[in-house]
């Protein structure tokens, strides 16, 4: 048994200070005794010697009258068995049982397996699935349907959902007596958890169907028309109430969530409702101007106007070209970002030709950017 000096202040061991509430005391105390419960550390010596010395913190500051005598004595106020305190001390005040009820109440949906609060044997609501779907940009452009399947546990058509063959009914769990959930003692400290005998249903089928066999539930394959709308964006969740696995016991589904992932296009990037797309000219045309082809999102092609002289990375904007706006008639806009592409394999005439562009051109203005960057250089020096 640990000495009085080498135990540790209670309000330390709990992490509080010596003004706290009874409010920041419980909560403390639960986030200690939910870390280090035996149920999430088991065969961990050292986890259950925390969790005690946690109860036993809580049980004396839990306590008016005895935090008062701990304020006052330390330690020494609970030696030799004095205010009931210490390990082993389960009064009835605010430190005992009923004290603790509350607490682990909350944790039992932590540590009491299906059956959850106390009698445990309402009916379970089935889980809720996620389905990941992907579609294209022009799917999620224009909206689309699409039929999607998958295996669920849906409720078994031969009993429905009783898990008893015939019309036998389910008989009362000899383990908790039809409450649920069993009590078990650790030390001074007693808590409850689910059966294990009936999952926290507090009833046992003795003669269960063969299709389920008792459960209640079969895994089958389900299939679904998602109707996704015009304008979703990446990571948009279309929810579906019900459309999850089957409840047991006659619970209530769980919900369906479908989780839309937009591919990554070949030509278009997407920015919010904007499309961006990189078009090559060549550089006779950035010189000299003209129009360009450019392809559009809805399957058409527009002609954009190139202006003499347009520098590379120059950016276009087509008002209405770009994507359908969620839930609205309008359209963001494509942005056209200018790629000027210098001509390969060269033959020696057109090599002659810009040779003589070159010296013709002179410093009469045709380069601004290079002849800027030289005048710079030159004013370095």
């Amino acid at each position: 048994m640990q000495s009085t000096m080498a135990k540790q202040d209670y309000y330390d061991l709990l992490g509080v200070s010596k003004s706290a509430s009874d409010k920041e005391l419980k909560s403390a105390y639960r986030k200690l005794a939910m870390k280090y419960h035996p149920d999430r550390n088991p065969d961990d010596a050292e986890a259950e010697t925390k969790f005690k010395e946690a109860n036993e913190a809580y049980e004396i500051l839990s306590d008016p009258d005895k935090r008062a005598a701990y304020d006052r004595f330390g330690h020494a106020a609970f030696e030799n068995g004095g205010m009931g305190g210490g390990r082993g001390g389960a009064g009835a005040g605010a430190g005992g049982f009923e004290g603790f009820a509350d607490i682990f109440e909350e944790m039992f949906g932590a540590f009491g397996g299906a059956g959850g609060g106390r009698g445990g044997r309402a009916p379970n609501r089935g889980a809720t699935l996620e389905y990941p779907l992907e579609v294209s940009l022009e799917e999620a452009f224009k909206g689309v349907k699409k039929t999607i399947s998958f295996p669920v546990k849906q409720t078994c058509e031969t009993c429905d959902g009783s898990g008893s063959k015939g019309n036998s009914e389910p008989e009362t769990c000899p383990t908790c007596g039809g409450r649920g959930r069993v009590r078990q003692s650790q030390g001074f400290f007693a808590m409850e958890r689910g059966c294990p005998t009936c999952q926290g249903q507090g009833s046992i089928i003795s003669d269960p169907c063969g299709e389920c066999h008792g459960q209640g539930r079969t895994t089958r394959e389900k299939k679904l028309s998602v109707t996704i709308p015009a304008g979703v964006q990446d990571g948009t969740t279309i929810q579906y109430p019900g459309g999850g696995e089957a409840g047991t016991r006659g619970g209530k589904p769980g919900d369906l969530h479908v989780v839309l992932n937009v591919r990554r296009h070949s030509v278009f990037e997407r920015n919010g409702n904007d499309l961006h797309v990189e078009t090559p000219i060549s550089f006779v045309t950035a010189a000299l101007g003209g129009k360009i082809t450019v392809p559009t999102i809805d399957g058409r092609t527009l002609q954009a106007t190139i202006e003499p002289g347009t520098q590379h990375g120059k950016t276009l904007r087509l008002r209405g070209q770009g994507m359908s706006v969620y839930n609205s008639s309008l359209r963001g806009d494509m942005i056209i970002h200018t790629a000027i592409e210098i001509p390969v394999q060269l033959t020696e005439k057109q090599k002659e030709i810009l040779q003589e562009f070159e010296t013709v051109s002179g410093e009469d203005g045709h380069y601004p950017r290079v002849q800027g960057f030289l005048k710079r250089i030159k004013n370095l020096f």
